[in-house]
């Protein structure tokens, strides 16, 4: 049962417009149901569960949590609105704990007795942004910090914020305010440059520079074939290397 939990941009500058003549916030409203359609075709949605957070300050950036069925979420989503701040990184932590609220009841976080990759809570984190600068009531910010503070207990115990079944992607929208003259080149969609990138990375996803309508429903449709269960691992190398075998093994034929 996949949990996909919406990150949707709500600061000020969500609102300018595109040369469709939509904001970027109407287009990250629509962006989110053409994906839940598009998941809808997969008999395992079912068990789908989805959640919502905006970037408001906490606790007020979580629209539709563990508790809200659909019709809340769908009311909620539609009801957003770019008035804030750039806080990525506070709406990142948010949406971690909100994710990890559980994970300590259920025993899924089953710390010192070993890992169990098939008892799993996998998680896909979508954040929809137009990827300027980060900002909050302190200022500009250059780099993506996300606090280290949690409120949940047992935090301590893990030195990340996010889990290894948990992936972040990042839907970052570029669209022009006037029409581009240029034609659309058909492709690959390249990664985002914006400071989330790093993070995407990290937890085993990816941004997308999405520059045209075309290319967001390219992602989309990505995004749906990588809901799938699975863990991230980062392996370290450890020791000296071993000593050459040789120039090869000798077969001796009978």
């Amino acid at each position: 049962m996949p949990i996909l939990l919406f990150l949707i941009d709500t600061s000020a500058s969500m609102s300018q417009r595109t040369h469709l003549g939509t904001t970027y916030l109407d287009i990250a409203k629509g962006a989110v149901e053409t994906f839940m359609k598009l998941r809808a075709r997969d008999p395992g949605s079912r068990g789908d569960r989805y959640m919502l957070v905006s970037f408001d300050e906490p606790p007020y950036g979580i629209k539709a949590g563990w508790k809200e069925n659909h019709a809340t979420f769908m009311n909620e989503l539609k009801n957003l609105q770019a008035v804030g701040l750039s806080t990525l990184g506070q709406s990142l932590r948010t949406s971690f704990d909100l994710l990890n609220l559980n994970r300590l009841v259920t025993g899924i976080d089953n710390y010192g007795q070993g890992r169990n990759p098939f008892f799993l809570e996998p998680s896909i984190i979508i954040t929809i942004t137009d990827g300027n600068k980060l900002t909050n009531n302190g200022g500009v910010q250059e780099e993506l910090h996300l606090p280290l503070n949690s409120p949940l207990p047992g935090s301590e115990l893990t030195k990340e914020p996010f889990r290894w079944d948990q992936r972040l992607f990042a839907l970052v929208l570029r669209l022009p305010g006037l029409m581009p003259l240029e034609t659309e080149q058909l492709g690959s969609v390249p990664s985002d440059e914006s400071a989330i990138t790093p993070m995407c990375e990290v937890t085993g996803g990816r941004s997308y520079c999405v520059c045209t309508q075309r290319m967001l429903l390219q992602c989309l449709e990505s995004l749906v074939q990588k809901v799938q269960s699975g863990v991230v691992l980062n392996f370290e190398k450890t020791g000296p290397d071993p000593a050459p075998v040789g120039d090869g093994i000798k077969v001796k034929h009978i």
